[in-house]
């Protein structure tokens, strides 16, 4: 098994970057996350109910990024070290998690409503609710610090569709972390509880991710759609949610590359 690609997403919800190699940190792959729009409450804004972020581009520079979308001027962040400390909340159930916020005007304009853009200038300070042990980090992201899917699996679910009648999805609708090519479909449900070397890394299989509207998102285009979720309650419906790739917690820091070995410990 080994590597076939890699994403990270700086901001939330934002349009994937694709990596050779990227730097594996205990809160996840190296800037992923780390940024989060939030509304005028200090909830996380994410394509669950605003599809546009998929029309948000993102390049990371030193001390900060790049935002653009269409319609809308490019513009420089810095990350706000000094900036107004603000609590913030991923998700509206989820407890308040510290942030600065960077920037309100261009994302108010963007997503046409009062936003700010947030930065997690500590990622020691969001815990992982489960899976996970009492120091373990994670950034932005929904609950664990990297994704992992499984390309064989893709494969088995797109077969599903087919026979369905509907057209094949492309990985990027999991918005995964880091791909996996050369194992069976479906064989990451047998590495949970175990641990993954990738390269020089070491992560913790922590949990199958349970999936939501987002996959149902074209991520080219923001259009909305009905699969894969239904054929995944179909074929893949458990008491923890429809499942599609996993969960898993770094052991340690290092480098993760394309082409990397993948072997299951």
């Amino acid at each position: 098994m080994r590597i076939t690609a890699l994403y990270t997403y700086p901001v939330k919800g934002c349009h994937r970057i694709e990596h050779e190699s990227t730097p594996v940190e205990p809160w996840g792959l190296a800037g992923d996350r780390r940024w989060l729009m939030v509304d005028a409450e200090g909830i996380g804004i994410t394509q669950r109910d605003t599809p546009e972020l998929t029309q948000l581009t993102v390049t990371p520079r030193p001390g900060g990024l790049e935002l653009s979308a269409p319609g809308m001027p490019t513009i420089s962040v810095d990350e706000p070290v000094d900036g107004p400390a603000e609590h913030v909340r991923v998700f509206r159930s989820k407890g308040p998690v510290p942030g600065r916020v960077a920037e309100k005007e261009w994302s108010s304009r963007f997503l046409g409503r009062d936003a700010r853009l947030v930065w997690q200038a500590d990622p020691t300070g969001r815990t992982i609710e489960s899976h996970a042990r009492p120091d373990d980090r994670v950034s932005f992201a929904d609950g664990f610090p990297v994704l992992l899917a499984n390309e064989g699996s893709l494969s088995a679910l797109n077969d599903w569709l087919v026979e369905a009648g509907e057209e094949p999805v492309p990985m990027t609708r999991f918005r995964p972390n880091l791909v996996v090519a050369g194992a069976p479909a479906w064989a990451e449900d047998d590495w949970l509880g175990q641990r993954l070397r990738i390269g020089d890394v070491t992560f913790r299989a922590a949990k199958s991710c349970a999936r939501c509207l987002v996959t149902t998102i074209d991520q080219e285009t923001g259009e909305k759609g009905r699969q894969p979720l239904r054929i995944l309650g179909r074929h893949r419906r458990f008491d923890d949610g429809l499942l599609f790739a996993i969960n898993l917690i770094p052991d340690m820091s290092g480098v993760v590359r394309l082409g990397d070995p993948v072997v299951v410990r």
